[in-house]
């Protein structure tokens, strides 16, 4: 039998399917919001909640093709792609999820059915060895006595040294929480392994599918207890086991990977297609299609980071193997067809796809040439196999060159990194540029409780201490000057979600907590900040109050946001999708797409239109409905999110209707004005604007009113009249630069020939240093230029005197600037006398302060050119 990575996929669907398992859809590359990872990494990310216990999934055995991407954290396979044979940066991952239908032996045998039934995989049990945690006698027992596996091919996995529950066969979803022992399959490539325990010898064998059983809570380091259900996760990597099926020593034999690199050598006119960068690009290639389908843009930080430096380091590859021309864009075709009847929407992104990628491209081929310039020259000058991370911080930081570039070509020099010092380094700079916001809560806190948001309503409530964290721990009280999250049964203030901020303001009792964030921790809502006097301990019974003022400028902005997304697509006429948005008390930002360059009458247009629905004081009506009715009656929702089954939604009468949990204002007159403040093109094909509402837009207009009348004042003109005198002025302005561009061209043609009078000999060489009446390092530029053509070979230093400091100017001609350059006549002044400038070594300039003599400076350099040029 063939076995494509198609083939494969339906297969395993379809052996889950008539084992009574709904097939579920893959998940989104980008994860629920209450998710802290960047990209899903697994198959089980959407199901997380239910492995915690927070919902009750509606099927009780499902199976899923997931597609991933491990790039960062715990799962980091980014250096290693390339240079290993089954990391990939994108890839699929086939799992089985049980929540509570069957256990450890019902698992153990539909994998093992599955790998060795001659209707299926048809793999030899001979070539099939498992790994097991040590202390899981009952998953040892099924495959030794249920399967029959010898013990041989049966391996007990211990915890690593002093470490209680950490050993690669315990699975953990974090600190705490769920968890459990799992089984690994392992693939022998060689029919007589030498040692079966080597299992990261990928030449021997290859782990393909790992079986999780997760039976337990952790709650502390040393402590498990019993889940009421166990569940049942398991992963068995697509790429992995189609390497296996189709009897190939690596992914990039596969048949997927071996298109991709058939048409970058096609394209590239490359004989080779075994190049451990053809396996980088077609596997970065192959991400970043998936990444910018989601509408993730290259940036400088978060996912558009990820993205980013995927690209860049694909880009690198491809110079490496001597490709100059860009050529990753035209990649796209061959990645979207194989995957087109699992993902349709992505051939209807093939080109917005294309484009992205061939912007970055054409952007990072100058970013790529200064850093390979500048790493070269340094790996030339080290005098030991070793580079400081601080270079390596300056190519990222100064010259836009990623770190995993550096990390690359050092590999490749065999040159040693030191990783740790980095990564201090790192962040110690990071923390120098306040990149971290004090006080913030890094981890997710798990908690089963539920809040109650009152905040629609209510500015204010009495409510209890339910739980308190510090530093992520839970704890029974917070006391003075401490930090931590207080969690309450019921709440007004809202946490931060879709785009809008988290209220502040106190909690109080006999004790003032100031709350400066409020977070959503899957239910329960979580107020950061501090305790400024007394205590709160678990239980009290507390006055919750938001800063009234700032959840009202929150609101008005909020809803601006609603009229500004419905003035968009009337003005526009374009199917825009919203890509992202950010309120807060002080303004409001909407990212969106959008193909065309907005004109000034068109942001004027949509102006008018979110003001005049301002003025109409329409009335916003909020209800609770089912998330797919809501689709049915055309509510707007991004599709990237995940909602629930029932949802909130916002309505304003004809003008907008959309899902939205934030809060808003009653009616659109209490917003009173909005002004759009900024207007810009952030990536290709996507826009942002910006927007400030009531009095803070009224300030802002009376400030550039300010403005206006200051102008008016300096030039003497009234309103009307402005602009007309602006231009005039303007005019006039260009009239004397021309005249300014005719006087100093008669007078560089008479310093001309007047300098060329004191031209002296030193060995050969013509030779001027002169002061100059010409107040415009620009002209005396022009100057030496022309003196150049006359008194060729020479060397021309002008200078003048200005504010009490002189203003060096040094020219050498090009047949000198083999042994002497102006920069070094600058360290020669130097040394003199103190000064401070560079340029080119044909042409540089310098600022002297306090020169008493310029001839003495003169004689000494005439004596030094004597000295250094003997002969051209």
């Amino acid at each position: 039998m063939q076995y494509t990575t198609e083939k494969i996929r339906n297969m395993f669907l379809e052996f889950f399917k008539k084992k009574n398992h709904q097939i579920v859809c893959s998940s989104p590359l980008i994860p629920n919001k209450n998710c802290n990872l960047l990209f899903t990494n697994a198959g089980m990310n959407q199901f997380q909640d239910y492995f915690l216990g927070k919902k009750t999934y509606p099927f009780s055995q499902v199976a899923t093709a997931q597609r991933c991407l491990r790039t960062g954290g715990k799962h980091n396979d980014f250096q290693e792609v390339g240079y290993s044979e089954y990391h990939n940066t994108f890839f699929e991952m086939l799992g089985n999820f049980s929540f509570g239908a069957y256990s450890k032996k019902e698992a153990i045998l539909y994998a093992w059915e599955l790998l060795t039934d001659k209707k299926w995989f048809n793999i030899s049990k001979k070539k099939l060895f498992v790994t097991v945690y040590y202390k899981d006698h009952e998953t040892y027992n099924i495959w030794n006595k249920i399967i029959q596996l010898s013990t041989d091919n049966i391996i007990k996995i211990y915890d690593k040294k002093n470490q209680k529950y950490e050993s690669d066969n315990f699975w953990q979803m974090g600190d705490i929480g769920p968890c459990g022992p799992c089984t690994e399959i392992f693939f022998k490539k060689k029919n007589n392994i030498n040692n079966l325990y080597n299992l990261d010898d990928k030449k021997q064998c290859i782990e393909i599918w790992n079986i999780v059983f997760i039976q337990f809570n952790k709650i502390n380091n040393n402590e498990v207890i019993p889940l009421k259900i166990m569940s049942v996760d398991t992963g068995m990597g697509l790429e992995r086991i189609a390497s296996v099926l189709q009897n190939v020593e690596s992914n990039y034999q596969t048949d997927v990977f071996k298109k991709i690199i058939k048409n970058i050598c096609n394209i590239n006119h490359l004989i080779t297609t075994h190049n451990k960068s053809l396996n980088v690009i077609a596997d970065h290639i192959r991400a970043a299609v998936f990444i910018i389908q989601e509408k993730i843009i290259p940036s400088h930080e978060g996912r558009g980071y990820i993205l980013r430096k995927i690209i860049r380091r694909a880009l690198f590859h491809g110079k490496k193997i001597g490709i100059k021309k860009t050529f990753l864009y035209k990649l796209v075709d061959c990645i979207i067809p194989p995957v087109i009847k699992n993902n349709q929407i992505l051939d209807n992104k093939k080109y917005y796809i294309i484009n992205i990628l061939k912007e970055e491209e054409l952007q990072f081929n100058i970013t790529l040439n200064n850093g390979l310039k500048f790493l070269q020259k340094t790996i030339k000058q080290l005098k030991k196999n070793y580079i400081h991370h601080k270079t390596i911080f300056y190519l990222y930081d100064t010259l836009g060159f990623p770190i995993e570039l550096t990390q690359d070509i050092c590999r490749d020099y065999n040159i040693q990194i030191d990783q740790k010092q980095l990564d201090e380094f790192i962040l110690q700079k990071k923390n120098n540029n306040n990149y971290n916001k004090k006080n913030t809560v890094n981890n997710i806190i798990y908690t089963n409780f539920k809040s109650k948001f009152c905040g629609y309503k209510k500015y204010e409530t009495i409510a209890i201490v339910n739980k308190i964290f510090i530093n992520n721990h839970e704890t029974s009280k917070i006391l003075k000057n401490e930090t931590g999250v207080i969690i309450l049964d019921k709440t007004p203030f809202f946490g931060e979600s879709g785009g809008q901020i988290g209220d502040t303001g106190i909690i109080y009792h006999n004790s003032i907590f100031n709350v400066h964030d409020t977070k959503n921790f899957m239910n329960a809502t979580g107020h950061l900040g501090t305790l400024s006097s007394g205590k709160i301990q678990l239980y009290d019974t507390v006055f919750a109050q938001i800063d009234k003022k700032k959840r009202l400028r929150i609101q008005n902005n909020h809803t601006t946001t609603h009229l500004l997304h419905s003035a968009l697509k009337k003005i526009l006429k374009y199917p825009i999708e919203q890509k992202g948005s950010f309120i807060n008390d002080k303004y409001l930002r909407f990212d969106f797409t959008y193909p065309k360059t907005i004109q000034s009458r068109e942001i004027f247009n949509i102006e008018n239109i979110i003001n005049k629905n301002i003025q109409k004081n329409i009335i916003i009506k909020n209800k609770t409905i089912d998330f797919q009715k809501a689709k049915q009656k055309g509510y707007i929702f991004l599709k990237n999110k995940i909602y629930k089954s029932k949802i909130r939604t916002l309505s304003i009468h004809n003008v907008s209707k959309e899902i939205c949990k934030g809060t808003h204002v009653k009616q659109t007159g209490e917003i009173g004005i909005a002004k759009i403040c900024s207007y810009k093109s952030i990536a290709f094909g996507i826009k942002r604007i910006e927007m400030i509402t009531g009095i803070t837009a009224l300030h802002k207009i009376q400030e550039k009113e300010k403005k206006i009348y200051d102008i008016q004042d300096t030039l003497n003109s009234d309103y009307l009249s402005l602009i007309h005198k602006i231009k005039k002025i303007i005019n006039y302005c260009e009239t004397i630069k021309q005249e300014n561009n005719f006087l100093n061209q008669i007078i560089i043609t008479s310093y001309k020939k007047k300098l060329i009078n004191k031209i002296i000999k030193i060995n050969q060489i013509n030779f001027i240093m002169h002061q100059v009446n010409i107040h415009n390092t620009k002209s005396i530029k022009l100057l030496i230029k022309e003196l150049i053509k006359k008194i060729c070979p020479g060397i021309i230093i002008l200078f003048y005197q200005y504010n009490k400091k002189y203003i060096f100017v040094i020219g050498v001609t090009k047949n000198l600037v083999f042994k002497i350059q102006a920069t070094h006549i600058i360290k020669i002044i130097n040394k003199y006398i103190k000064s401070t400038g560079g340029g080119k070594p044909e042409l540089a300039q310098c600022t002297s302060e306090n020169i008493v003599d310029t001839m003495k400076i003169k004689t000494y350099l005439q004596d030094w050119i004597k000295s250094t040029i003997l002969y051209i």
